[in-house]
C-alpha cells in the first residue's frame, strides 16, 4: 500500500487554537477573543487565551513533529499579530515570531505550509462590518502581501483561506462561531467577500514561484432516507455547503445569485491555483424539516460509529469526495488532504501513556481510502492529520481532543499518543499497512 514518491506527510494546527499569548508582543484582539467572552458561546466557558502555549513552546512542538517522522507542518498566521487593527503597517514582533517558527521548521527538515486565514479576523475589522463588507477583502490582500514580503524567501506553500464556508455560514449564518451573527443576507455577502479576498490575495502572492491554493471542507451529502423531500434536502445542502464555493473557484460562476458580486470579481476568484486543499471528516446525511432557511437538518443514521462530536466514521467517504471532485470539475488542480482526523475520549494511563486505538483505526481506514482514490487516478499530493496537538476546538472548547499528541492543559506536558507513533511509521515508510 505504498504512496507515490514525494508524497507529503504532515500535521496541521491553527493559530487561535494552539498559540495562546493573546495579549503579548502587540497582538490585537480577534473576533474569537471577543466571542469566547459571550456567556454560553463556548462549551465550558473555555477560551484560547493560553490554549497549548504554542507561541512559546513551538520549538518543542516542532522537534516533536520532526521526531515522529512527519515532514510538513501546516500552520496559520494570526492576522491580529501582524496587523493588530487589521490595517496599516505590519508589526515587526509578529513577523519576527513567525520567522522564528519557519526557521525552526527548516532546521529540523520540516517544510512549512502557511495558511493566512484560519478564522481569526481582527476585531477592529469586525467592528467596521467584517466579511460582509467588501473592504475586508482588500484588507486581507494587504495583510497577505505583508506576510509574503516577510516570509516569502523561505515559505513556498501558501493557503489563502481555510474553510470559507465555516467562516461565513457558522460565523454569520447560524452564529455558532465568531463573530456570532445570525443573518442570512450578511452570510451570503461574507461568502462572496471571503472568496474575493482569496482572489485578491492570489495577486499579492503570485510573484516568486510560490505554490498557492485554498482549502475547502467537502463531504459527500446523502439523503437521510429515500423520501423525495430528503433527496431534495440533500441537493440543497450540497449546493449551499459545497457548490457555492467549488463552482466559483473552479468554474467561474456561482450556482445561485449573490447580490454582492461586481463585474470582474469572478475572474479574480477563479484565477488558477496550484492546489486545492480538502478537509474531510464525515459524510453528511440530510433530512428535510418544514422550517428554516435550508429546510434541512444534518444527522447520522443510527448504527454508525461516531466520534466524540457525533460525526459518523465512514472512511470511504474520503475516497468518494476525492473522486467526485475529479469527476465533477475537469481541469481540477492537484489535491492535498489538508485536514482529516477525529476526536475520541482518550484516557491517560497510570504510566502517563495514551493509547488511542479508535484514532489509529480511524486514520488507518481513511488512509486506505485515500490510497484507493490515488489508485483510481485522483492526483493527491499530500496528507495532513488534524491535528498535531489537542487544542481549543472552537465551540467545543477543550472538551474535544483531536490531537495525535495529548496535551495536559494544567502543565502543558505533551505526550505522543499511539496514533502519533503509528502515523510516523506510515510517513517514514511512505506506505500504509494493509487492512486487518
Amino acid at each position: 500500500m505504498r504512496f507515490p514518491d514525494g508524497f507529503v506527510w504532515g500535521a496541521a494546527t491553527a493559530a487561535y487554537q494552539v498559540e495562546g499569548a493573546v495579549d503579548e508582543d502587540g497582538r490585537g484582539p480577534s473576533i474569537w477573543d471577543t466571542f469566547t467572552r459571550v456567556p454560553g458561546a463556548i462549551a465550558g466557558g473555555d477560551t484560547g487565551d493560553v490554549a497549548c502555549d504554542h507561541y512559546h513552546r513551538y520549538p518543542q512542538d516542532v522537534d516533536l513533529l520532526a521526531g515522529l517522522g512527519l515532514g510538513a507542518y501546516r500552520f496559520s498566521i494570526a492576522w491580529p499579530r501582524i496587523q493588530p487593527d487589521g490595517r496599516g503597517p505590519a508589526s515587526q514582533k509578529g513577523l519576527d515570531h513567525y520567522r522564528r517558527v519557519v526557521d525552526r521548521l527548516l532546521e529540523r527538515g520540516v517544510t512549512p505550509y502557511v495558511t493566512l486565514y484560519h478564522w481569526d479576523l481582527p476585531q477592529a475589522l469586525q467592528d467596521a462590518g467584517g466579511w460582509p463588507e467588501r473592504d475586508t477583502a482588500h484588507r486581507f490582500a494587504e495583510y497577505a502581501a505583508l506576510v509574503h514580503d516577510a516570509l516569502g524567501d523561505t515559505v513556498r506553500h501558501w493557503t489563502t483561506i481555510n474553510e470559507p464556508k465555516v467562516a461565513s455560514h457558522a460565523g454569520y449564518g447560524t452564529g455558532i462561531h465568531a463573530p456570532g451573527v445570525r443573518d442570512l443576507a450578511l452570510r451570503d455577502r461574507a461568502v462572496h467577500h471571503l472568496l474575493l479576498g482569496h482572489g485578491l490575495a492570489l495577486q499579492a502572492l503570485r510573484p516568486g514561484g510560490n505554490t498557492l491554493g485554498i482549502t475547502l471542507d467537502v463531504s459527500p451529502v446523502l439523503p437521510y432516507s429515500p423520501d423525495p423531500q430528503d433527496v431534495a434536502a440533500a441537493r440543497r445542502v450540497d449546493v449551499d455547503s459545497h457548490r457555492l464555493f467549488l463552482d466559483p473557484l473552479l468554474t467561474g460562476r456561482y450556482p445561485v445569485a449573490l447580490d454582492a458580486v461586481r463585474d470582474g470579481d469572478l475572474d479574480l476568484i477563479a484565477a488558477p491555483v496550484d492546489f486545492l486543499g480538502v478537509n474531510y471528516y464525515r459524510r453528511i446525511y440530510a433530512r428535510a424539516v418544514p422550517h428554516g432557511a435550508l429546510r434541512a437538518e444534518e444527522l447520522a443514521p443510527p448504527g454508525l460509529p461516531v466520534t466524540t462530536v457525533g460525526w459518523p466514521v465512514e472512511p470511504d467517504g474520503l475516497r468518494e469526495v476525492l473522486v467526485m471532485l475529479r469527476d465533477d470539475y475537469p481541469g481540477l488542480p492537484p489535491l492535498f488532504v489538508t485536514e482529516n482526523g477525529a476526536a475520541f475520549p482518550d484516557v491517560v494511563a497510570a504510566d502517563g501513556s495514551v493509547d488511542d486505538p479508535l484514532r489509529v483505526d480511524y486514520l488507518h481506514g481513511h488512509l486506505l481510502a485515500l490510497r484507493e482514490a490515488i489508485s483510481e487516478g485522483v492526483d493527491v499530493r499530500g496528507y495532513f492529520v488534524w491535528t498535531l496537538l489537542d487544542n481549543f476546538e472552537w465551540a467545543e472548547g477543550f472538551a474535544a481532543r483531536f490531537g495525535i499528541v495529548h496535551v495536559d492543559y494544567a502543565d502543558q506536558r505533551r505526550v505522543p499518543k499511539t496514533s502519533a507513533r503509528w502515523l510516523g511509521r506510515v510517513a517514514r515508510d511512505n506506505a500504509v499497512p494493509p487492512p486487518k
